[in-house]
């Protein structure tokens, strides 16, 4: 997959433990808590509800008067100060994800004004992403664009897989080559540490967080190592640590322990269903059976790319790689399902020879979105603490049985963690496992049932991992809960506000059918980042 690519996929991996919570507690004991200096966020009038800061924490815990790193905040401060719980923190998934950006360009949607009003909303940019010290892997992003301007998505065939697998080598090594001692320390146990240091120097007792996607992964280490400061979690769209860290002891790369091929497969083919049975709403009905359709025209991709024209004068070659990566994308909220069955539709019809006039709008956000992360190296957690398959050269038979699994997804997602074969860096104080903990308070676990990113079939076996999970199941589809179901937003507004949890087996029904009318605030919340 490109780089440019991999920077908005979930991708996963953890935690090689060599920490015990005890020696982490007294490392983490020794810790200066930081003072944190809220101020502007600068002179953008969109960004006057929040307030910024840095500060610093330990690079290495084990050493924790040593060098340190700084870490980038925001918060939306609490509407009704007077009655203010707390601070809710955050973590918007990837890894790779900016905090910075979920609140300050979605806090105030996507919690219910009874959360905002008494929570300060804080999003951090976890160590090693975005504003705080990024990992980044080539000496400027001019030179990181050029290195990885012509990487297909994923490869097809015998000689790109060579090819890919050559250049995945060539990327490892200059990541480790810019960025060595920010990998070395940049596992999710270490950023577990830094969110606690943060929820001392805020003045919590207690941690209540709401964790997407990787977030999940966060929050259940942080559970593990600081049990006993948990006063509230939420964890939305769960990622398994098992399979992430590979310490169920499955020999295969995370891209396929983290069965996201599957889960994948199965979203696309209810967003098929879906469209079928929208009759004149989705736009590939016109042309005949949808599966068949979208079926032919990846099949026609694999040897003659449709190239299209993007809105700033430039082309894309939307090959078969391109298509199934914009498709992933694009499972993940069902208010953009309308949009992708255009681009398909567009796609199916389009005239070999010729470049089309106008491209299809998802393929044009797709386009723009894959740009959120600012350089790959924010997205290699999974290489610096996940189990590798210490194999390589065996991706492609890795792919070919994916692909037999979940066509097209499959073969896509195995390619996830490549890069990670060849960087050869370890953070020693990496976490990974047993990761049964002993949280006595309830915590409230979301499973959306057909979720391309983090399948459905992890929710229990998650939620089981705590002593008291509250696991509700959301009728619908598309990857977390965010502005898909008020039904989720009055639960997870009643648990945090007066740790109300529902009964364990509660089900929500997303607000809307993929294929009905969107309104101006649904489509802005679709475009919010995962």
């Amino acid at each position: 997959m490109t780089p440019r690519i991999l920077r908005r996929l979930s991708v996963a991996g953890v935690a090689l433990v060599l920490l015990t919570p005890m020696t982490t507690a007294v490392a983490q004991a020794k810790s200066a808590v930081p003072k944190i200096a809220w101020g502007t966020c600068g002179s953008d009038p969109k960004l006057k509800p929040f307030e910024c800061a840095t500060v610093e924490v330990p690079t290495d815990y084990d050493n924790p008067h040593g060098p340190t790193t700084t870490i980038a905040l925001t918060r939306l401060p609490a509407g009704d100060p007077a009655h203010k719980v707390g601070t809710l923190f955050t973590n918007p998934g990837g890894p790779g994800g900016s905090g910075v950006d979920l609140v300050q360009q979605a806090g105030q949607l996507i919690y219910t004004p009874e959360v905002r009003a008494k929570f300060d909303i804080l999003g951090f940019d976890p160590r090693g992403v975005s504003r705080s010290d990024p990992a980044t892997c080539y000496p400027t992003a001019a030179e990181e664009s050029a290195a990885l301007a012509n990487v297909p998505a994923f490869p097809v065939t015998a000689k790109e897989e060579r090819r890919f697998i050559v250049d995945a080598a060539k990327q490892a090594m200059s990541c480790r080559t810019t960025s060595l001692d920010r990998l070395a320390h940049y596992s999710t146990a270490n950023v577990a540490r830094d969110m606690d240091l943060l929820r001392q120097a805020v003045g919590d007792e207690k941690l209540s967080y709401v964790g997407y996607s990787y977030g999940t992964y966060l929050g259940a280490t942080y559970a593990k190592l600081f049990p006993n400061k948990v006063r509230a979690l939420v964890l939305d769209g769960t990622l398994s640590p098992e399979w992430y860290s590979g310490s169920n002891g499955d020999p295969n790369p995370v891209g396929v322990r983290l069965k996201q091929g599957e889960g994948a497969y199965d979203t696309y083919e209810q967003f098929l269903a879906e469209c079928k049975q929208a009759a004149a709403n989705c736009a590939l009905n016109e042309l005949g059976d949808p599966k068949t359709v979208v079926e032919s025209t990846l099949d026609r991709l694999k040897t003659h790319p449709v190239v299209v024209a993007l809105p700033d004068g430039s082309t894309l070659t939307v090959t078969y790689a391109v298509a199934v990566a914009m498709t992933f994308s694009n499972l993940y909220d069902p208010i953009g399902y309308p949009a992708l069955a255009e681009t398909w539709a567009q796609l199916a019809g389009q005239n070999r020879a010729k470049a089309a006039a106008k491209a299809p709008q998802a393929l044009v956000e797709w386009n723009r979105r894959k740009e959120d992360y600012n350089s790959i190296g924010t997205v290699l957690q999974p290489c610096v603490e996940a189990r590798q398959s210490g194999r390589p050269l065996a991706y492609p038979a890795y792919a070919d049985a994916a692909d037999r699994r979940a066509p097209h997804f499959g073969r896509f997602r195995a390619w996830v963690g490549i890069h990670c074969e060849f960087l050869g860096i370890r953070d020693t104080d990496d976490f990974r496992g047993p990761w049964q903990n002993k949280v006595r308070q309830p915590v409230l676990v979301f499973g959306t049932r057909h979720d391309p990113a983090t399948p459905y079939a992890a929710t229990r076996p998650y939620a089981d991992l705590y002593p008291d999970a509250r696991m509700v199941t959301v009728e619908g589809y598309g990857h977390t809960t965010i502005g898909k179901s008020t039904c989720a937003d009055a639960m997870i507004t009643d648990y945090l506000t007066q740790l109300k949890a529902p009964a364990d087996g509660s089900t929500c029904n997303q607000d809307r059918k993929p294929f009905d009318p969107v309104s101006k605030g649904q489509r802005a919340l679709s475009l919010l980042p995962q």
